[in-house]
């Protein structure tokens, strides 16, 4: 089978491998969408956390079920979607029910080989069933699930006003879950094409960051992974708010301890999702609360992807790739 592997920062290949043979616990997956993260871009880059090369990237999948390995109300051909992040069930999150978070946690297209491939080998509890989504909405339910757990996390309550900031795929997921909360959200970011791709989809207030004034919010969640607007976002805080930290940033973080504390901030990060996540994404696809698949702004065939990935359009909101 073909596979594409990043070498090293900078470099991606195409080779061929041995495709995964069956094996009990594990099913087998054939690869029909991979969607291309954020996560990937920055492996791609070299500035990605917890990562080590050779790797082949990929977690936002949707595919036909090959093997089930054993999974109970699953049957080979049917359209699934699955859980990347691959937990232990024995740390102390994971008796707490935080698989999220896991101690030992395994990423798959972080920490171990991911989804760029045609045949994918995953463990059988990780399977999420297809529940009439297209190829396109599931490979979307990932993602997705990300914001649904950062709203979890912020625990939004109806008429709480909310800014994100970052108006990618993870802030445009984190604006729609915020409304199915009840909160009243503004989205900045300082690329107005994503900003204003986000509210023609959302619906909800968009503000360049220089149009924010004093303004202040209950709860603030970034979803950038930048420095500068992590440590910056703490000036718009209401006192007693939350501020929620779903962006990923690899160096060291400062937040004004006088700022924070006068407020009686909460500070929280929020980490992957977990099964009731995912259910939430797809039930709001399902019930159509939401529509992922408007989010695709660009499309490649696997053939094409190292080219695309050499040379990552700016303006995406989502990258979706066929097989």
């Amino acid at each position: 089978m073909k596979t594409l592997i990043c070498t090293s920062p900078g470099h991606m290949a195409y080779r061929e491998a041995a495709p995964p043979e069956p094996e009990a616990g594990r099913a087998i997956l054939r690869i029909r969408r991979t969607g291309i993260c954020g996560t990937d871009v920055h492996a791609y880059a070299g500035n990605q956390p917890y990562f080590e090369y050779p790797r082949i990237l990929g977690h936002e999948l949707a595919a036909d079920l090959v093997e089930t390995g054993g999974a109970e109300g699953f049957m080979p051909g049917e359209r699934v979607t699955f859980i990347p992040y691959f937990h232990c069930g024995e740390c102390h999150a994971c008796l707490q029910g935080k698989t999220n978070c896991c101690v030992r946690m395994k990423v798959c297209g972080v920490h171990v080989d991911g989804g760029m491939v045609e045949y994918l080998s995953v463990p059988a509890a990780s399977l999420v069933k297809g529940e009439a989504l297209s190829y396109d909405e599931l490979a979307l339910v990932e993602p997705l699930a990300i914001g649904a757990h950062g709203i979890r996390r912020a625990a939004v309550r109806p008429g709480e006003s909310v800014l994100i900031t970052g108006a990618g795929p993870i802030g445009v997921g984190l604006a729609e879950f915020a409304k199915i909360a009840g909160g009243v959200v503004t989205v900045t970011d300082v690329n107005a094409e994503r900003l204003a791709f986000c509210g023609q989809h959302t619906g909800v207030r968009t503000l360049m960051p220089d149009q924010l004034g004093s303004a202040a919010f209950d709860v603030v969640i970034d979803a950038s992974g930048n420095l500068a607007a992590i440590n910056n976002a703490l000036q718009y805080l209401a006192h007693g708010g939350r501020y929620v930290l779903v962006g990923l940033q690899k160096a060291d973080i400062s937040i004004s301890h006088p700022e924070l504390h006068k407020r009686e901030g909460a500070v929280m990060s929020s980490r992957n999702a977990t099964r009731e996540d995912f259910e939430q994404v797809t039930n709001a696809i399902r019930s159509k609360k939401i529509n992922p698949a408007a989010w695709i702004t660009h499309r490649v065939s696997f053939d094409e992807l190292a080219s695309l990935m050499a040379d990552f359009p700016r303006q995406a909101i989502k990258v979706m790739t066929s097989y």
